[in-house]
């Protein structure tokens, strides 16, 4: 008996632009600058030194306009910015925008003097170079704002099969769970090692092995295919790149190049011949550590006044509901291993340590980062400080101490560690934190392996402004009580 043929899987709502609607918008947007420019010139007059009584008339500047229009095009085409921004920030955007705009005023300032016009004036061309720019940025910066918004409707989110389990798929996965704005959802992923292929990483399936590759395709209604395999396997990448041409999807293979992250990767020309070097550079060593402990202790004065008011309150509302401690220190691992004790405010009754054990056994919470839906050993002054995240404030003098940051892992207590598979030790290459990527996230509600990639992407791809934007991130995150128990 034959097997019934699979009907194709139903796609995800997505959203398409049509083909040519940005360079005809820009080459329109050019246009509006130019009459912009012109009403700048001759209406308002601006600059009063160039007063001219004779206004001159806009139609002569139309062929410049066109010409204008048309190098900006040329120059935007290739430069791939028709293409998908995806990968490519806002600023650097611009920059190319900046660029194209810049060259075609310099080639119609060329025309200008070579053909000498009766009516030109280089002041409205300086006029509509600058207005053509901030325009075109502008459409750029509502195309993203747009994006994100139906990206979080599921519209115009590509669902993603990761082939490969090893360094190169985790890179990619976590890199996609961490940049969500890029309108990547990765469903599940597919191993040739059945032990690895029936393993789930947090929210992200294992799926089996290669064999049915086409049937999960199908059954999972995977827009886009990522290839992680070695380059050992190189027929076998490609037998796996003609399943996903027959399936009718979009396939990507990402090149393995030492399994190292590209910004480890040097790449040096040698008279044309491409020479691939690994950098031994650690983000945060040396004077990215002393940077990041600096921007901690000044924001910490800085807070200073209201942190010590707001301590002195939650010290209050602890003693006056009853007795037992104030403070409570628990034993962590922070970097490379090391143990310290972390300071917090007391949340739970005083015997809360000997419960833990059991209340995890029967909860049936992963044992490597347990949280507890209504626990029964918090208290009440506790519920609120926990779901505000009050409780960690005195995590502070770990951070004044230099066992802890404010942004980075959350540091786990040693019977976690225990647990611990190789690839989960890499969270403990920086000092832990008091908050951090996976907590504005989700929080609790993110599974121990996604959140291990979470803090992994992190520390690969530190920078001043991740932490920045990690930190104006946790606020809304604190009190909305997003994934808080």
């Amino acid at each position: 008996m034959s097997n019934p043929k699979l009907s194709p899987a139903p796609r995800r709502t997505n959203f398409h632009t049509p083909r040519g609607f940005y360079p005809i918008l820009d080459a329109a947007l050019v246009f509006v600058s130019f009459a912009l420019a012109y009403y700048a010139r001759y209406e308002l007059q601006l600059i009063r030194p160039v007063f001219d009584p004779n206004r001159a008339p806009f139609e002569p500047y139309l062929p410049y306009t066109a010409v204008f229009a048309l190098l900006v095009f040329l120059h935007y085409q290739g430069s791939g910015l028709y293409k998908s921004n995806r990968g490519r920030s806002w600023l650097e955007e611009v920059y190319t925008l900046g660029n194209g705009i810049t060259n075609a005023t310099v080639v119609v300032l060329g025309l200008y003097f070579l053909f000498q016009p009766l009516v030109f004036s280089r002041l409205m061309l300086l006029y509509a170079a600058v207005i053509a720019l901030a325009l075109l940025a502008l459409v750029r910066a509502a195309r993203r704002i747009v994006q994100a918004y139906l990206r979080t409707k599921g519209i115009g989110v590509q669902r993603v099969l990761v082939i490969g389990a090893g360094d190169v798929g985790r890179s990619v996965l976590r890199t996609m769970i961490a940049r969500q704005e890029l309108g990547y959802q990765p469903v599940g992923y597919v191993d040739d090692e059945p032990e690895r292929a029936s393993v789930d990483l947090g929210r992200v399936k294992g799926l089996g092995g290669l064999k049915n590759l086409g049937k999960t395709i199908r059954n999972h209604f995977v827009d886009l295919v990522v290839i992680t395999l070695p380059w050992s396997q190189h027929d076998l990448i490609l037998d796996l790149v003609q399943v996903c041409r027959r399936a009718g999807v979009e396939v990507r293979v990402v090149p393995d190049v030492l399994q190292l992250n590209l910004r480890q990767v040097q790449v040096e020309n040698l008279d044309g011949i491409p020479l691939l070097g690994a950098s031994g550079d650690v983000v945060l060593g040396g004077r990215n550590r002393l940077i990041k402990r600096i921007i901690d202790l000044a924001l910490i004065t800085l807070a200073a006044p209201i942190l010590v008011i707001l301590g002195l309150l939650i010290v209050l509302a602890i003693r006056l509901e009853g007795p037992g401690p104030i403070l409570y220190t628990q034993k962590r691992i922070g970097l490379n291993g090391k143990a310290f004790n972390m300071i917090k405010f007391r949340s739970m009754i005083p015997n809360a340590e000997e419960l833990r054990a059991k209340l995890v056994m029967e909860s049936g919470e992963d044992p490597r980062h347990p949280k507890i839906k209504n626990d029964p050993r918090v208290t009440h002054v506790g519920r609120f400080i926990r779901m505000m995240s009050l409780d960690e404030l005195p995590n502070l003098i770990n951070i004044v101490r230099g066992q802890m940051s404010l942004v980075g892992p959350r540091p786990p207590t040693p019977d976690e560690v225990k647990l611990y598979e190789p690839w989960h030790m890499q969270r403990l290459q920086i000092l832990p934190g008091l908050t951090g990527l996976w907590q504005v996230n989700g929080r609790s509600d993110v599974p121990f392996d996604e959140m291990c990639l979470l803090d992994i992407y992190y520390i690969e791809n530190w920078s001043v402004k991740l932490d920045a934007q990690i930190l104006m991130m946790t606020v809304p995150r604190v009190l909305l009580r997003h994934g808080a128990y």
